[in-house]
């Protein structure tokens, strides 16, 4: 445990975390210990051995609030004993059960048709602050009473460190297959512009396929990245590479074809990053996500070390260790299906923390803030264009105020040139909006 609370002090506090600072900082409730450090945290009963791992842990609703933010663990009070603050709100473990997914673990038989913990279900969204990267408030708090005691630090700039736009390859084309051909043109018979768009895709060429809207999509983060610079924004495409078994993971790729070729080449010239899109079934069957990163290292001859699911269908703790063996050392999934916001508590990466063994681990954790999807089905948010503009505006600029990194996940069927989807000039206004950060 002392190496996961030093690693959450450093977390809360920032950059500036040095290990001298953070070893004024106690977590412990014995006070004849107190004079020892500048700081104290009085632990909560969360890590006892009694509580830990069972409902009893997980907190109760409303939550007290301490300082005008939300308390999951602890008293929403401080005070001076002697030269030392201390603290009753227990930062550490409020903290650990957001950035480790803790809930997800204890509340396994929680879980949507394709076994995903809902965001609708998470403590996050009940108590109210989905949208609100709570960890950083608290680490703000605890630099404010640092800062009490006399250990002055700076406040992150205002500024997203890091923009990530990606895309997940579910689908290349619509209709550049036999059967997506022949039920375009059944389709056709009522919709005769969909009939010729088959035919025109079918015979004229990638290019023309309505799905196929990769260079769109690299064009516009070509725009973001020429103005806010390569170290601050990078382009990736998550790849399946295997799956076949289930619904979820149809239509098959099929990699030696010319159009994937195509969108190969294209993404090399554009200096896209491939990451493994573990497919539905590795999320079922976790031994098969190291053959999946193989496969995939030998079609794009490309060192693969990112993630992100399918379905964003990832339990714990069985994936992420597989990731870790499959050499994989970052992950994109951190994001809920059925709503946009903070799943992880931060919008910073973390590195992940295995609830069971209680164990930092090498893997990275992105939090995904927005996937276009969540926006708008009518299983999640359900939201018109205007409405997911001003949520998708409010999120990137949170980010931004807590110098957080932002990822987006936009897939190229959702951006086809179509009146019945806003995806498209949604994401126009959202790169524009990036292009002041």
């Amino acid at each position: 445990m002392i190496e996961i609370i030093r690693y959450i002090l450093g977390f809360l506090i920032g950059d500036n975390a040095s290990p001298e600072l953070v070893e004024q900082i106690g977590y412990t409730a014995n006070r004849s210990d107190f004079k020892h450090y500048k700081l104290v945290i009085i632990p909560s009963n969360f890590f006892d051995n009694t509580i830990y791992g069972s409902e009893l842990s997980i907190p109760q609703l409303p939550l007290p609030v301490w300082e005008e933010v939300p308390l999951i663990f602890g008293k929403p009070r401080s005070e001076m004993v002697g030269e030392t603050m201390v603290l009753h709100a227990d930062l550490i473990a409020s903290t650990y059960f957001l950035i480790s997914r803790y809930e997800e673990m204890v509340r396994r038989d929680v879980r949507d048709t394709h076994g995903r913990f809902p965001g609708i279900e998470s403590l996050p969204y009940k108590a109210g602050f989905i949208d609100s990267p709570i960890v950083e408030e608290y680490g703000k708090k605890l630099r404010l009473k640092l800062a009490e005691v006399g250990l002055i630090l700076p406040e992150p700039p205002q500024k997203i460190q890091k923009i990530y736009l990606t895309h997940d390859l579910d689908q290349l084309a619509h209709y550049r297959n036999i059967r997506g051909f022949m039920g375009g043109l059944l389709r056709g018979l009522r919709r005769p512009k969909e009939g010729n768009r088959a035919i025109k895709s079918f015979f004229g060429g990638l290019r023309f396929d309505p799905w196929y809207t990769f260079p769109w999509l690299f064009n516009m983060n070509s725009t973001v990245l020429k103005v806010v610079g390569s170290e601050r924004c990078e382009s990736i495409l998550f790849v399946r590479a295997g799956g076949g078994l289930r619904k979820e993971d149809k239509p098959i790729l099929l990699f030696h074809t010319p159009d994937f070729q195509s969108l190969i080449k294209l993404c090399k010239r554009k200096k896209i990053t491939f990451g493994l899109h573990a497919s539905y079934e590795a999320g079922l069957s976790p031994d098969k996500i190291l053959d999946e990163k193989k496969n995939l290292n030998r079609i794009t001859k490309s060192k693969i070390a990112l993630n992100r699911h399918h379905f964003l269908n990832t339990r714990q703790p069985e994936d992420m260790l597989a990731l870790i063996k499959a050499g994989i050392t970052d992950d994109f999934t951190m994001g809920y299906a059925d709503v946009a916001g903070f799943r992880l508590g931060t919008c910073r990466p973390v590195k992940w923390i295995n609830p069971l063994t209680k164990q930092i681990t090498t893997l990275t954790l992105h939090p995904l803030a927005i996937m276009d999807k969540s926006l708008s089905d009518k299983r999640y948010m359900y939201l018109n264009a205007h409405e997911a503009y001003q949520y998708c505006e409010q999120l990137i600029n949170v980010v931004e105020s807590w110098n957080g990194e932002l990822v987006l996940l936009w897939h190229n069927t959702s951006v086809e040139k179509t009146p019945e989807l806003y995806h498209r000039k949604l994401y126009e206004n959202l790169i524009e909006h990036l292009k002041t950060k």
